[in-house]
């Protein structure tokens, strides 16, 4: 029976939940996620999990925060005078905002973490950043 390995373009279903047990993403319900192995599409130790498995095969695979999201890093938080951004663009906690960066590159997401009466708090860490990620993957096909 073949196994999964870097350049197979895979499809799995998957299940991704926190150290707390909650359910942060899945494909249930939805079409299986399909990817190539290797191409960067995924978090490394998605792939890793993936490696190896042949179709029918599940697998239960913690991932730390290198192989993920990377660390929760403070100096991706950052502290703007409300001035500085547009009144007609409203600013809720908890919203993401996209922020212009330089001329050639995308715009940077952040999420509104506090609002005061002259500041605004922006997040630009990735939501899972520093979390253990443990995720429950049904290799289905492998397409080479």
């Amino acid at each position: 029976m073949s196994q999964a390995k870097p350049g197979d373009t895979v499809s799995v279903h998957y299940t991704g939940k926190l150290d707390d047990g909650t359910v942060f993403d899945s494909s249930a319900n939805r079409d299986p996620l399909q990817f190539a192995i290797g191409a960067g599409h995924v978090i490394p130790g998605f792939e890793e999990a993936v490696v190896g498995l042949s179709p029918g095969q599940a697998v239960t695979k913690m991932i730390p925060p290198d192989l993920a999201y990377g660390p929760y890093r403070d100096e991706m938080v950052m502290v703007v005078d409300r001035e500085q951004i547009p009144p007609e663009i409203p600013v809720d906690v908890g919203q993401q905002l996209h922020l212009q960066g330089p001329a050639g590159q995308p715009p940077l997401p952040v999420l509104v973490t506090d609002i005061s009466e002259t500041q605004v708090t922006l997040d630009a860490n990735h939501p899972l950043a520093g979390e253990n990620l443990t995720f429950e993957i049904e290799l289905l096909e492998i397409s080479s």
